[in-house]
């Protein structure tokens, strides 16, 4: 960050003082600088740079305080987010409420602070030529808008620029925080923010909900009948973290129609694959009709040549959508690698080689360790405990084979499902706990960047998920080799998983919403705007995307490498992300908090998770085929023996591996356009650092 972090030794003094008097006096005897200040706003604190004074002063974030907080303590906390970066503060601005003794601080940010704060960030901006180039301090009164904040940088970003500078506040020195007991006090280096939140000062930071903004983008976005998302102004919103989920969901969403015309399509014509459809729903296996078993296998072939190219084709065009998004959205040119550490890392204190700067510091190889003897041992028994799952799913379904043969009645038939329903909320709640288990995990591995984190806790889950939800259906491919059981088995989970998700994520928030916590913050058009605030922390934390992301990705899953044996897969895809649209954009509307949402490029790590499923879809389509009885019945009426079969899978495989590696070189990641904006604004880049090297030098 701009400022190298912390409280400095006028940051509201290091004394107990226990009246608004002794913090000024503290203040003047410290190093904030006695100059005169411009008022910005009746309540907020001053700004010190004429270019920032507004009549008009838009709160961005709410911080919510502990009950038993003293007003000595809120009044330093006021000062010290007002404070100047340079003497220890966040330059931000501050609002104490209604009053001195009130549980919430109102924050905003001057223009000043938001343009630093935007070049740290390497954002994008517009230029006076038109062109998009990353912002530059230096240089802002050359980017359009650059005076009016409103315009020149989203809400989303204002507010998650607050929570960046006030996550970076960290003490320049040891010190005593007036209203709080000794065991409180802060050590040199330590994060401010964290420290309050352990301490209780701080129970929450959140940004906050602007009703007429957010009434107008739910209107044009789930309220009405349009077809077309919004994605500009969800961005602009709410972020480009979530502006690229649901850019990818409407993509991806879009992208099923293809498969999903195929499928019904070799439904409609191929009267083997309907007798296949209803073995699955029906659980038991119907008289075969050779007849028709050569169309069958033609529309077998047909889906699963069809599932990998376009598995490669739809996650190329993704790429190239998304660095269009990138592009527009500012976001092309993010740089993170030298930010101050994240709040939750620890160490040693000590100069960072790379920046020079006094922080915190932990050795590579303790990492290495602890992920080495703690994180790869826990991920093992979990994944060990999906083992212990499938193997009871076999013991259910084959006690229940015997029951329905024994019994042959209605009964029966409907216990047929049993094992499939009940393991599928087995693994559901496994996943549950295991997320949680991997966010502690990666904490204890001590991430330096929160990108870095991210990735780490990303990755632990998609190794869980990968194995928890497609570990059953390989067993059953590859080793029990039951084309059957396969089919009937991916059926349940369409169904069912997507029943569940659809409980879980909206119906159980919006009855939770609607009977607990709306009527605990009823208000009016009378009430002051600090408790319509206020109101808005009744509402719980919004859980995140990875959830809605994992989703997505086991749908992925089960069309590129399954969908050979239930071509209707994408069809009922197709239904469930239609309806999966409105619901997430009613959900993170209507029933959470307003998320923080840093500025992101693309979809990150989970690009690459969708890119191998679309590698292994090759293998997992091949093997398929040659497990279908019409062509093993051909090739024994051939007299083909099984070891042929195999050496012609593997080179069919190899030739689809071939073409799927072609026409990713043939659709480039970006836009040639795109390329040359990049490569344009890495350029100026340069230019500008040289510039400012040079000035520095000639001072």
């Amino acid at each position: 960050m701009s400022k190298a972090g912390g409280v400095g030794e006028g940051g509201g003094g290091d004394g107990d003082g226990s009246t608004a008097q002794q913090m000024e006096d503290a203040s003047a005897a410290g190093k904030v600088p006695n100059k005169p200040a411009a008022t910005i706003g009746p309540g907020w604190t001053k700004v010190s740079c004429p270019c920032c004074v507004s009549e008009r002063v838009e709160p961005l974030v709410l911080v919510k305080l502990g009950e038993k907080v003293r007003p000595e303590t809120k009044r330093w906390l006021i000062r010290l987010i007002g404070a100047p970066q340079k003497d220890g503060g966040t330059a931000l601005l501050a609002h104490p409420g209604e009053d001195a003794t009130g549980d919430i601080i109102m924050v905003s940010a001057p223009r000043c602070t938001l343009l630093r704060a935007a070049e740290e960030l390497g954002l994008c901006r517009t230029y006076e030529s038109g062109d998009m180039e990353a912002f530059s301090y230096d240089d802002r009164d050359n980017f359009k808008d650059s005076d009016n904040m409103e315009v020149f940088l989203t809400l989303a970003e204002r507010q998650y620029i607050v929570k960046y500078e006030l996550d970076g506040l960290r003490a320049q020195r040891d010190l005593r925080i007036p209203g709080l007991p000794d065991s409180c006090s802060l050590q040199h280096r330590d994060n401010i923010w964290q420290k309050m939140g352990s301490a209780g000062v701080i129970l929450d930071t959140f940004p906050l909900h602007h009703r007429d903004q957010l009434k107008a983008l739910s209107d044009s976005w789930y309220s009405g009948n349009q077809l077309a998302q919004p994605l500009d102004s969800v961005n602009a919103y709410f972020g480009s973290t979530v502006g690229f989920y649901f850019s990818f969901l409407d993509f991806y969403t879009w992208s099923l129609v293809p498969p999903a015309v195929l499928g019904l399509t070799i439904a409609y014509f191929s009267g083997e694959v309907q007798r296949e459809m209803v073995e699955s729903v029906s659980g038991s296996q119907l008289k075969n009709d050779e007849a028709d078993s050569g169309l069958a296998v033609s529309g077998h072939m047909i889906q699963a040549v069809f599932s990998m190219i376009w598995s490669t084709v739809v996650m190329e065009l993704w790429k190239r959508r998304s660095s269009s998004l990138s592009y527009r959205w500012g976001t092309l040119h993010l740089t993170d690698r030298f930010a101050e550490p994240r709040p939750g890392f620890h160490g040693d204190l000590g100069v960072n080689p790379v920046t020079g700067r006094v922080e915190p510091l932990f050795p590579e190889w303790q990492r290495d360790l602890r992920m080495a003897l703690v994180s790869v041992p826990v991920v093992g028994i979990f994944l060990g405990l999906v083992v212990f799952g499938m193997l009871c799913f076999y013991w259910g379904e084959a006690q229940v084979q015997h029951l329905h043969q024994d019994w042959d009645s209605l009964l029966s038939q409907t216990l047929l499902y049993m094992p499939s329903v009940l393991h599928i909320v087995y693994t559901n709640v496994l996943a549950t706990v295991y997320k949680t288990v991997a966010q502690s995990l990666t904490e204890f591995e001590n991430h330096r960047e929160e990108s870095a984190f991210q990735n780490h806790v990303t990755a632990k889950v998609l190794v869980f998920t990968f194995f928890n939800y497609f570990a059953v259906l390989f067993h059953i491919a590859f080793f029990k080799q039951d084309v059957h059981l396969l089919r009937k088995r991916l059926a349940s989970l369409l169904i069912v998983t997507q029943l569940v998700n659809q409980v879980t994520e909206v119906v159980i928030p919006f009855l939770v919403d609607r009977f607990i916590s709306a009527p605990n913050r009823t208000e009016t058009e009378d009430d002051p705007q600090e408790d319509k605030f206020r109101n808005q922390a009744t509402l719980p934390v919004f859980p995140g995307l990875f959830a809605e992301y994992i989703e997505l990705l086991v749908q992925f899953g089960y069309l590129s490498l399954f969908s050979c044996v239930f071509p209707l897969t994408a069809v009922l895809l197709l239904i469930n992300n239609l309806t999966e649209i409105r619901s997430d954009a009613y959900k993170i509307c209507k029933l959470f908090r307003k998320p923080f949402s840093p500025p992101v490029a693309n979809m990150g790590v989970w690009l690459i998770a969708f890119e191998v499923l679309s590698f292994v879809s090759v293998v997992s389509n091949c093997w398929l085929l040659t497990l279908s009885p019409q062509l093993q019945g051909l090739t024994q009426e051939g007299g083909v023996s099984g070891t042929d079969i195999l050496l012609s899978a593997v080179l069919v495989e190899h030739v689809l591996i071939l073409v799927k590696v072609v026409l990713a070189f043939l659709i480039p990641d970006e836009p040639d356009w795109i390329k040359k904006k990049r490569e344009h604004i890495e350029y100026t880049s340069m230019q500008a650092l040289g510039q400012q090297k040079l000035v520095s030098d000639e001072a």
